[in-house]
């Protein structure tokens, strides 16, 4: 991706410079286990570590990270850029389609664990997007597990991440994530699963639409860019992670998707460039 020199958002809030610490009761190897059991079962991780927080206390530790002796100066940088990216992208979007001006996210970089007003942020659960305050938490160590944990090298790899969690801003921000929420409540565990799917498939879709458009409008990408995106869309396949951890594949526990979704509704995305393709609710379950 060509992102050197290039501009970076304003909406990026480094936390790393104020270290959190856990004291009392912390989130040991039982907890990541459990979080692994949620996900095997259905349930959502951010609901388990909610309810965790609220029996451990997180105080500020000391200043970590400056500038100078930053090792992740680089990355966060790129970051920095895909989001300005994409705060351009659905502007242009937002305004063509709806006639009214995107309301942007703020990206929070961590390091470790943090705070969120969806519960508590760490590295465990990876990159989410929390509704409450419109923020988008990431560890950048995250984005080495990718590479080397999930076999999903490359710049664009991490810009589809980002995208990808910009595009659950999106359906926020459009009332949708509000509505699914809703019928979460009121159905049945299979059917939540279901619905998280849904959900889930369209911010990938979401993701392919501002890679379209970024490409048309800034003309970022390079050779290999799109097999990178695709790439880590299949590495974080519910099926692949459900393998990847000694599982069978469980289809009815799937809250994102199976690898070959994912890499199908990103590209239905980055080919059309329509949003208008991309109302997975409307689809019979089977066909997405």
């Amino acid at each position: 991706m060509k992102w050197k020199n290039r501009p970076q958002s304003q909406h990026v809030e480094d936390r790393r410079r104020r270290r959190m610490r856990r004291v009392g009761q912390g989130f040991g190897l039982g907890t990541i286990l459990l979080i692994v059991l949620a996900l095997f079962l259905g349930q959502d991780p951010m609901q388990l570590l909610q309810q965790l927080q609220t029996t451990q206390t997180i105080e500020q530790g000391p200043n970590t990270t400056s500038p100078q002796n930053d090792p992740d100066r680089e990355l966060k940088e790129f970051v920095s850029v895909v989001l300005k990216d994409t705060e351009d992208v659905w502007e242009y979007l937002f305004r063509k389609h709806w006639n009214q001006s995107y309301r942007k996210p703020t990206l929070v970089i961590y390091s470790g664990i943090d705070r969120s007003l969806c519960g508590v942020a760490q590295a465990a659960t990876g990159p989410f997007y929390c509704p409450a305050d419109e923020k988008i938490y990431i560890d950048l160590s995250f984005f080495r597990e990718l590479r080397h944990r999930f076999g999903a090298p490359g710049d664009f790899a991490i810009a589809y991440v980002i995208a990808h969690e910009v595009g659950h801003h999106v359906q926020n921000v459009l009332g949708i994530s509000e509505k699914v929420q809703r019928l979460r409540q009121q159905s049945s565990r299979r059917q939540s699963n279901r619905l998280s799917v849904r959900l889930e498939l369209q911010a990938d879709f979401l993701a392919g639409v501002w890679a379209h458009h970024a490409q048309k409008l800034k003309n970022i990408l390079e050779e290999g860019d799109i097999e990178e995106a695709l790439n880590a869309a299949a590495a974080v396949g519910d099926d692949r992670l459900q393998k990847s951890a000694g599982s069978y594949v469980m289809p009815d526990a799937f809250t994102h998707g199976s690898s070959e979704q994912r890499m199908r509704w990103f590209l239905r995305g980055w080919k059309s460039g329509d949003i208008n393709q991309g109302n997975t609710f409307d689809i019979p379950y089977e066909d997405l």
